[in-house]
C-alpha cells in the first residue's frame, strides 16, 4: 500500500492506494482547502486520519510541481534531493514549497518511511527542442531557460487512458494547460517555464506580453507585486472581480453580471486558440480529452467547444476525471518493482 499526498495552491488531497506499474486501486481517499498554517493542517487534519495505514504503508509518493532542469523521473527522497528541490522552489511558488514542506512533515511524523517525488514536468521531457527552447539569448538559455510544461501527471493519466496516434490533453481547473500527445508522448504543451505561461487560469493570468510586464516595472511595480499579481489576483478573479470559481463565473454571466461574462469570453477564447495550436502541432487530432475541476465536470463546456471547434473534422471528445493520485502509485511502482513500492535502500536516487 503506499500514501499520495498531493498538496496544491488551494488544496491538500490525501489517498491511500494499492498499485502496480499498470493499475492502481484507491482504499481511501481525503481532501480539504488549505487554511492556516500547514504544519498544523497536516497534524490535526490528516494524521490522525492515517493513524489505521501507518502499519501497511510501504512508501509515500509526493506530488511536487516543477523537477527543474535535473529531475526527470520518480525520484526517491533524501536530504540532497531535498536540497535540490528547495534550489528550483522559487519557480513554481505557489506549488513547490508546501509540498516540501509535506516531505519534511512526513519525514518527521514517520523517518523510516520511503518518500517518492512524482514531478508535474516529467512527462513534457520528450518536448522537442523546438517546442521547448525560447528565442532567447544563448547565455540565458544556458541558465536553464526554457520551457517545461506541467500538469504532466494528469497529462500521464489521460494519454494512458486514451491511447491513440494524435490527442489533446486539456487539464482544465484552477491551473489550467493543454498538451499535444503523440503516442503517448508529449511533443507540445501551453505551460512553459513556470505554471504562469498559457490559458487563463482562476487567478493565474496565463501568457501576456513580457513587454506589458517591464512597463509596469518602469512605472514602479515591484517584483514582488508583479508575482502576487500574476499569481494570486489575475485569471477568472481578475478578469470577473467576483470570483476564481468557475461555477460561480457560469451563474453570474447567465444572471447578466459582465465581469462574470468576460472572464468566460476570455477564458474561452484563448482555450479555443490553445486548442488550435496543439492541433497544428500535432498535424490532426483524433481525440480530445477534457480533465479537471471544470473540463471534466461542466458539460456544457464541452458541447461549447465541439460546436467552435467542428472544423477539426472528425474528433472523438470526452471527459476524463483527473487521477494525479492514483498516477503518483504507478510511477512510484514503476520505478522499483524489484523490491517492492518505494524500495528498501536508504540512499537517494534520482534514477
Amino acid at each position: 500500500m503506499l500514501l499520495v499526498l498531493n498538496v496544491g495552491s488551494s488544496s491538500l488531497k490525501a489517498a491511500v492506494l494499492q498499485a502496480t506499474a499498470t493499475s492502481s486501486t484507491e482504499l481511501w481517499r481525503s481532501e480539504t482547502e488549505r487554511q492556516g498554517a500547514l504544519q498544523d493542517q497536516l497534524s490535526h487534519w490528516l494524521a490522525p486520519q492515517l493513524e489505521r495505514w501507518w502499519p501497511e504503508l510501504k512508501a509515500a509518493g509526493h506530488r511536487v510541481v516543477h523537477g527543474g532542469e535535473h529531475f526527470t523521473a520518480p525520484t526517491r527522497i533524501g536530504a540532497t534531493v531535498l536540497e535540490e528541490l528547495d534550489a528550483v522552489s522559487a519557480l513554481a511558488p505557489l506549488h513547490n514549497p508546501p509540498a516540501l514542506e509535506a516531505i519534511r512533515w512526513l519525514q518527521q511524523l514517520r523517518p523510516t518511511l520511503p518518500q517518492w517525488a512524482c514531478f508535474d514536468t516529467a512527462f513534457h521531457t520528450s518536448l522537442p527542442p523546438e517546442a521547448s527552447t525560447y528565442a532567447l539569448p544563448a547565455s540565458w538559455r544556458q541558465r536553464g531557460c526554457r520551457r517545461y510544461g506541467f500538469h504532466g501527471l494528469n497529462h500521464q493519466h489521460i494519454a494512458e487512458a486514451v491511447p491513440c496516434h494524435q490527442l489533446i490533453s486539456a487539464h482544465l481547473g484552477a491551473g489550467c494547460s493543454l498538451a499535444a500527445v503523440r503516442d503517448g508522448r508529449s511533443i507540445d504543451t501551453t505551460m512553459g517555464f513556470t505554471p504562469l505561461e498559457g490559458l487563463v487560469m482562476a487567478s493565474r493570468s496565463g501568457s501576456v506580453d513580457p513587454g506589458l510586464l517591464l512597463h509596469l516595472q518602469r512605472q514602479g511595480l515591484s517584483l514582488d507585486a508583479l508575482d502576487q499579481g500574476l499569481n494570486r489576483h489575475s485569471g477568472l478573479l481578475g478578469l470577473s472581480g467576483l470570483s476564481s470559481d468557475w461555477r460561480d463565473l457560469r451563474s453570474a454571466a447567465a444572471e447578466g453580471h459582465s465581469g462574470a461574462q468576460l472572464a468566460l469570453g476570455v477564458f474561452l477564447h484563448r482555450l479555443r486558440r490553445e486548442l488550435g495550436a496543439m492541433a497544428a502541432s500535432l498535424g490532426g487530432v483524433d481525440q480530445i480529452a477534457l480533465s479537471g475541476g471544470i473540463g471534466a465536470n461542466d458539460s456544457s463546456l464541452l458541447e461549447e467547444l465541439k460546436a467552435a471547434m467542428a472544423w477539426l473534422g472528425p474528433v472523438q471528445w470526452q471527459r476524463i476525471a483527473a487521477d494525479e493520485e492514483g498516477m503518483i502509485a504507478r510511477l512510484v511502482s514503476r520505478a522499483d518493482p524489484a523490491s517492492g513500492v518505494g524500495g528498501d535502500s536508504a540512499a537517494d536516487d534520482r534514477h
